[in-house]
């Protein structure tokens, strides 16, 4: 049986560029000011189910996004929903499982994790999720090891935060990867989110935002 080195040997850590400025360092025009400190302030027409929205905010992150594409292309930007109504809005404020299992919800609240650096941990919960959804052994071993460098990796730069008990049980599990390697560590960032990210996120003008504009379109209708 491969020990825990071996299996480090089999999974080589990839080399990644690192993240770019926001601006560059000679870039001082009041125009560049301007969008470097609104790059990460909520702008209400970003809330586009669809994805679409062309605003300067928009093109500024997905440049910013683009050094940080995962090996999981079928992970998308944003996922596809409907406009989420007033009750659900509302209801995402009373439970975390109800904002994780909205498509919508996972969205503004991912939109929140942006602008904390922190995305990571939703792509990696969301790409555990897909993982389990998967039949195939062999897509389940490739997916199990492009999660792997993705997000276990200590030199990923976006690695998610574990313990090393979770670690060392993703290090064995590895050996034979099934749909339920990650699980653990499923666990542990989804805690993390709902203990540390989620408060914030309810007092975010990120959420503040939405809940306005939902209302607002619920009364004018």
């Amino acid at each position: 049986m491969p020990t825990v080195y071996e299996v480090g040997k089999q999974y080589p850590e990839p080399e990644y560029p690192e993240r770019p400025l926001p601006m560059s360092q000679h870039e001082t025009s009041p125009t560049a000011l301007r969008r470097a400190s609104n790059h990460r302030r909520a702008n209400p027409c970003c809330f586009c189910w669809c994805c679409c929205c062309s605003c300067s905010w928009n093109e500024d992150r997905e440049r910013w996004r683009a050094t940080r594409d995962t090996k999981l292309e079928s992970i998308p930007n944003c996922e596809s929903c409907t406009k989420p109504t007033t009750e659900e809005v509302k209801g995402w404020s009373q439970s975390f499982d109800k904002l994780m299992k909205n498509p919508a919800g996972r969205n503004v609240f991912r939109e929140f994790l942006r602008t904390e650096y922190s995305e990571e941990n939703m792509l990696f919960w969301l790409a555990c999720e897909e993982l389990k959804s998967e039949c195939n052994k062999h897509a389940i071993e490739e997916k199990a090891r492009m999660i792997y460098e993705d997000y276990i990796s200590i030199l990923s730069p976006k690695e998610v935060s574990l313990d090393s008990r979770v670690r060392e049980g993703i290090n064995r599990k590895m050996q034979e990867p099934s749909s339920h390697t990650f699980d653990d560590a499923q666990l542990q960032i989804y805690t993390l989110m709902h203990r540390d990210s989620y408060p914030r996120f309810l007092n975010s003008s990120i959420y503040k935002a939405l809940l306005q504009t939902v209302s607002r379109s619920s009364s004018e209708s």
